[in-house]
């Protein structure tokens, strides 16, 4: 864990402000979610035209917005979280296990409030296991 203010590293192919421009929700939701991640420690953010990642030695954590691609009724932002275990919560969208041991896990989230202490737990797990 970091006890002072996290250095990030951000590589980008397009910036944050394009990335988010005219999904002001996700990028509210969007920037607490970095901030919970700064309170852990140091992580590489990653910017593509599709989503946001956030890594260590791997990545461990990435963000989109679904409403970027998918019709109807979508939650500003979706997490997904790598972790080494499946973990039980009833919270979770989907969770799927692409390899023995890697299991990734979504979360719609709908506004800030979705990132509780929960959600902080799982990403100081998904970090420390990046490693």
């Amino acid at each position: 864990m970091n006890s002072g203010a996290a250095s990030h590293k951000i590589v980008a192919v397009i910036t944050l402000d394009e990335y988010f421009a005219g999904y002001e929700d996700s990028r509210e939701i969007f920037n607490v979610l970095k901030a919970l991640i700064e309170a852990i420690g140091t992580a590489e953010v990653r910017v593509s035209k599709s989503q946001v990642a956030f890594r260590r030695r791997i990545g461990f954590a990435w963000v989109w917005i679904p409403g970027k691609y998918l019709q109807g009724k979508t939650s500003p932002l979706v997490l997904t979280v790598s972790l080494p275990a499946r973990d039980a919560s009833p919270r979770w969208k989907e969770v799927v296990e692409p390899a023995p041991g890697r299991y990734i896990h979504h979360l719609e989230l709908y506004s800030v409030g979705g990132l509780d202490a929960e959600v902080s737990e799982w990403l100081r797990r998904a970090w420390k296991e990046a490693g």
